[in-house]
């Protein structure tokens, strides 16, 4: 596989986070987890040298559920992808129901599943991609996310 593009436009319109794998199954992948390893710029993390001023916002966030390719492109994923909040009290992955926002099933190499996560733009709400993480129910399978900025 082609070694991924990190883009850091934190300026938008769109920002590709890229292609987000599964390595182990029920282990779940912050969103974040390739344009900010060490998240620096979540939240919850105290402010340092290492702290943007402020903390990423988007209007929207697109999951695509697929994986990379044999040779080159996309294909379907072979199980179920998860979009799952961080786990407060539980575990915050496929068998944690109360952090499951929805699942994206593997669908075909044509038509891959998608969802796109939409804040209301007239109560001016967004949200932070360090609250959401992806989980899935085979070990590889992935989920290309793009953040719409504010």
């Amino acid at each position: 596989m082609a070694t991924q593009s990190v883009q850091k436009d934190i300026q938008g319109p769109d920002w590709p986070l890229g292609l987000i794998a599964v390595a182990a199954a029920g282990t779940p992948v912050g969103i974040m987890s390739l344009v900010d390893p060490n998240s620096y710029n979540s939240p919850n993390t105290a402010s340092s040298v290492n702290t943007a001023e402020y903390t990423v916002r988007a209007y929207g966030i697109l999951f695509v559920a697929c994986k990379a390719g044999a040779s080159h492109g996309l294909q379907a994923n072979t199980g179920n992808i998860y979009i799952c909040r961080k786990g407060v009290q539980g575990a915050g992955n496929r068998d944690d129901y109360g952090s499951i926002v929805t699942f994206l099933p593997p669908g075909s190499s044509t038509v891959p599943s998608s969802f796109f996560l939409l804040a209301a733009p007239l109560n001016r709400d967004v949200f932070s991609p360090y609250r959401y993480y992806i989980d899935a129910d085979n070990n590889g399978d992935s989920c290309l996310v793009t953040l719409v900025m504010q």
